[in-house]
C-alpha cells in the first residue's frame, strides 16, 4: 500500500505545476490517509532520496526541481568519486573536497554543479549522506602512545580512522582489526572508531585472505536460531510429504559435478522416445521443503542471497546439514525434488513439457572429467559405475550439441574468457595456477541448465503469477559505438544503428575466433553490455538471445532459486490467489533487489580472493620470465594476462627506454622518441618484479 502512495506522491511532485508542497497540503493530498502514516511514508522518502525536505520553508518536492539527484557513491583510490544515480543514468563526477565525508557505497543527494555536455561528465557535490554503507573498517591498527590509528587496506577508503585508547581491546602494534566507527568524518577532523574485533596479528600467513573474509561480512557460522531450526529438520524423508509427487526412484538418474562439489542440486535422465523426440528430465533438490517462509532459516538465506566460492573455501547460503546433506542429491538415497520433464525435438526445440513435485533417487555421482574422458576419448572408466551409462552418456552428448547448435542458431553471444583453476594444498600454499578447463562433460549440464532455466520461465510468465527473472538488459548503443575505432583497426566492421541483436555480436566473436585480438576485443566488448541481474519483471535476456529465462537449478546455493520453487510448488498446488499474488508481488521484488546485490558482492569476494592468490602464487616467481598478452591498456601503464591466467601491470616508471603515452582513440600506449607502439593482443614478454599480497597485485617489466 505505501509504495503506491510513494509513486502516486512522485507523480504528483513531479508534475511541472506542482509547486513544493508542505506537510499539511500533502496531507490533503492523501485525504483518509492519517497524519502519521503520511509523517511515515515522507521521512521514508527523504531517507531513501525520493524527495527532498526544503531546509529554510520546510516543504517537499522531488530533488529534480531542484537541481539534485539521489546516487550511490562509487569511490576511488585517488579520492575523488562517482554518482551513479541508477542503472540507466550516466555517473557523476564529485571531487574529494566535495564528497562532504561521504564513503564507498553511501547512498547521497547531490546537487548538480554543472550538466553533463556531450561526452563529459556532469559534476556535483554532495549535499546530504541519505544512508551510510560503511560502519565497519578492516585495517592496519598503528599504534601511539596515547591513541592509534587504523590504516584502511581498502584503497576505496582514502583516509585513517582515529581510535582513541580506551577503544583499542587489546589490539596490538601491526594486528589487523576490525574496527566500528561511531563517528564519521566531518571537514578537516578525521573519522573515530572504536576495535571491535582482531582479525588477526602481523605473523599470520593467511592475513589478507581473513581481511577479506571480514571486510565482505562473510561467515562459514550460523545464528544459533537458525541452528536450532536446522536441528530439528529429519534426515530421513517423511513418507507423508510423497503422496501428491511423482515418484520416479526407479528412474535411472545421475548427477555430474566437480569432483570436490558437496552441494549436489541438479540431477538429470535422459532417454529416446519413439517418435525420435528425445526426454530430458531435470531433477532439481526440492530446498523449498525445508527453507519455509517466515523463519529464522529463510531470513538468513535471504541475508546471504548467494554461496560464494573462495578458491578452496565455501561461504555456503544454507548450513551444512542441508546443503551437504538432507539436500543434496547424493546417490542412493531417496531426495524430494521438484521436476521438469521435457521432450525435445530434433531441431532443439522443447515441444512439450512437465513440471511436477517428485521424489528421486540417483543411480550413480559423475565427475566433469570422466564424462569427458568418455565422450571425447573413449575412456571407459566412468562405466564401472554402470553400463547404462554408455547410452544416456551418449544421448546427453548429442542433445547438448543439438541444443548448444540451436542456441547460436538463434544468436546466443558465448564469451570464450578462460577461468582460473587455483590449486592449493592443505597449509594453504597456493601450488598451481591454470586454465580451468570447459569440456563437453561441463558443456552438457551447462546446456541442460540453460534450457530448463528457459522452460520454466516462460512457463510461469503466461501463468501470471509473481517470479523472479534473470535479465540482461539490451546494450546502451552508444557504448558500443565507441568500440568501433578499435574494430576497425584490427579491419573489422559493426554496423550499430539504433538498435542492435546479439547475432551480431556473436558474429564478430565468430570472427575473432583464434586472433590474436580474440580476448582483447571479447573483454571490450563484455564490458559494454549491461550486467544480468534479477527483476521482476520479465525484460528478456539479451546475451542468450531469449525473450524469457530465471534461475531456477541452484536452490541450495542461490536465493532467486529457492523463492522461485516455493511460488512454482503453491502454483502447483493452486494457491496462488488474488491476494496472495499481490503478497508475492512484494517479495519477488525484494527477493530480486537483495540477491542482485548479494551477487555483486560475492563476485568482489571472489575475484579478490583470486587476485590474492595470484600475487601469493608471482611471488616465488619474482625475476623469472614469461610471455604473455596485452589485454588492456591504460594511461599509466599496460596490463598483462600469462598463459597461466596470472594477470599484472607494466607501469609506465617501469619503462625506462623511453616516454610513453596512452593513445585512448586506438587503445595503444606510443613512445614519445622512438614511436614504439604497444596495442592490444600483442604478446611480449615480461618480467615479475614485484608482488604485493595486500594490494592483490603483481607487478612486470618488459623484457627487450
Amino acid at each position: 500500500m505505501s509504495e503506491d502512495l510513494k509513486e502516486s506522491l512522485i507523480d504528483f511532485l513531479s508534475k511541472k505545476d506542482t509547486h513544493p508542497q508542505d506537510f499539511d497540503e500533502i496531507c490533503a493530498f492523501f485525504q483518509d490517509i492519517q497524519a502519521d502514516e503520511v509523517q511515515n511514508i515522507l521521512d521514508e522518502m527523504v531517507e531513501d532520496g525520493l524527495v527532498v525536505k526544503t531546509p529554510k520553508k520546510q516543504k517537499y518536492t522531488v530533488p529534480e526541481k531542484l537541481g539534485m539527484k539521489a546516487g550511490i557513491v562509487l569511490m576511488t583510490q585517488k579520492g575523488f568519486a562517482f554518482i551513479r544515480p541508477s542503472l540507466d543514468e550516466r555517473d557523476i563526477f564529485v571531487s574529494r573536497a566535495d564528497l562532504m565525508g561521504a564513503m564507498d557505497k553511501d547512498k547521497v543527494l547531490i546537487e548538480i554543479t554543472r550538466p553533463q555536455k556531450d561526452e563529459q561528465k556532469a559534476e556535483g557535490k554532495v549535499v546530504q549522506i541519505l544512508q551510510r554503507n560503511i560502519d565497519t573498517v578492516i585495517g592496519r591498527y598503528q599504534r601511539q602512545k596515547d591513541y592509534g590509528f587504523v590504516i584502511p587496506l581498502s584503497r576505496k577508503i582514502t583516509s585513517d580512522i582515529y581510535i582513541p585508547k580506551k577503544y583499542e581491546n587489546g589490539a596490538r602494534e601491526g594486528d589487523t582489526v576490525e574496527c566500528e566507527i561511531y563517528q564519521y568524518a566531518q571537514s578537516e577532523k578525521k573519522a573515530e572508531g572504536k576495535i571491535i574485533k582482531i582479525i588477526a596479528d602481523k605473523n599470520d600467513k593467511d592475513v589478507y585472505f581473513k581481511a577479506i573474509f571480514a571486510e565482505n561480512k562473510l561467515s562459514e557460522n550460523f545464528p544459533a536460531k537458525v541452528l536450532k531450526e536446522v536441528s530439528r529438520i529429519p534426515e530421513d524423508i517423511n513418507m507423508s510429504k510423497i503422496q501428491d509427487r511423482l515418484d520416479l526412484r526407479d528412474e535411472f538418474i545421475f548427477t555430474i559435478d566437480g569432483w570436490d562439489a558437496k552441494d549436489l542440486d541438479d540431477a538429470i535422465s535422459i532417454s529416446k522416445l519413439q517418435n525420435g523426440n528425445y526426454s530430458l528430465g531435470v531433477h532439481i533438490a526440492d530446498v523449498s521443503e525445508y527453507v519455509t517462509e517466515n523463519t529464522a532459516l529463510d531470513s538468513e538465506a535471504f541475508r546471504r542471497g548467494t554461496s560464494v566460492y573462495l578458491v578452496d573455501t565455501v561461504v555456503p547460503m544454507l548450513p551444512e546439514k542441508l546443503s551437504n546433506g538432507v539436500c543434496s542429491l547424493h546417490p542412493n538415497v531417496d531426495r524430494l525434488a521438484l521436476s521438469c520433464i521435457m521432450e525435445i525435438d530434433n531441431k532443439g526445440k522443447v515441444v512439450n513439457h512437465k513440471i511436477q513435485k517428485s521424489i528421486i533417487n540417483s543411480h550413480a555421482r559423475l565427475v566433469y572429467t570422466e564424462v569427458s574422458d568418455f565422450l571425447e576419448n573413449g575412456d571407459e572408466t566412468v562405466l564401472k559405475k554402470g553400463e547404462i551409462l554408455r547410452e544416456v552418456l551418449t544421448l546427453s552428448d548429442e542433445l547438448a550439441k543439438l541444443l548448444r547448435e540451436h542456441r547460436f542458431a538463434r544468436g546466443a553471444m558465448d564469451f570464450n574468457f578462460p577461468e582460473s583453476s587455483i590449486e592449493m594444498d592443505e597449509n594453504k600454499n597456493v601450488i598451481d595456477i591454470r586454465p580451468e578447463e570447459r569440456r563437453i562433460g561441463n558443456k552438457i549440464i551447462e546446456e541442460f541448465m540453460l534450457i530448463t532455466n528457459e522452460t520454466i520461465a516462460e512457463e510461469f510468465y503466461w501463468a501470471s503469477v509473481p517470479f523472479v527473472y534473470r535479465v540482461h538488459e539490451y546494450p546502451d548503443v552508444d557504448k558500443l559505438r565507441k568500440l568501433l575505432p578499435i574494430l576497425e583497426t584490427y579491419n573489422y566492421k559493426l554496423k550499430i544503428d539504433d538498435d542492435v541483436h546479439p547475432k551480431q555480436l556473436q558474429d564478430l566473436l565468430d570472427s575473432l575466433n583464434g586472433k590474436k585480438e580474440e580476448e582483447v576485443i571479447s573483454t571490450l566488448l563484455l564490458r559494454s553490455l549491461k550486467k544480468a541481474r534479477y527483476s521482476p519483471i520479465c525484460l528478456g535476456h539479451f546475451s542468450l538471445s531469449l525473450k524469457y529465462y530465471c534461475h531456477f537449478t541452484s536452490p541450495i546455493r542461490r536465493y532467486p532459486d529457492l523463492q522461485i520453487h516455493r511460488i512454482i510448488k503453491e502454483y502447483l498446488d493452486g494457491k496462488i490467489d488474488e491476494r496472495r499474488a499481490k503478497y508475492l508481488d512484494g517479495v519477488v521484488a525484494k527477493a530480486s533487489e537483495q540477491s542482485s546485490l548479494m551477487e555483486q558482492m560475492a563476485d568482489d569476494a571472489e575475484r579478490q580472493v583470486d587476485d590474492l592468490r595470484k600475487a601469493q602464487y608471482m611471488t616465488k616467481f619474482v625475476g623469472d620470465t614469461f610471455e604473455g598478452v596485452i589485454y588492456s591498456v591504460t594511461n599509466f601503464g599496460i596490463f598483462v594476462r600469462l598463459d597461466n591466467t596470472v594477470e599484472g601491470l607494466v607501469r609506465f616508471v617501469d619503462m625506462m627506454d623511453d616516454r610513453y603515452e596512452f593513445d585512448e582513440t586506438n587503445y595503444a600506449v606510443i613512445g614519445k622518441s622512438t614511436g614504439k607502439k604497444y596495442t592490444l593482443g600483442d604478446k611480449i614478454k615480461v618480467k615479475v618484479v614485484r608482488t604485493s599480497e595486500e594490494f592483490r597485485e603483481v607487478d612486470f617489466a618488459i623484457v627487450q
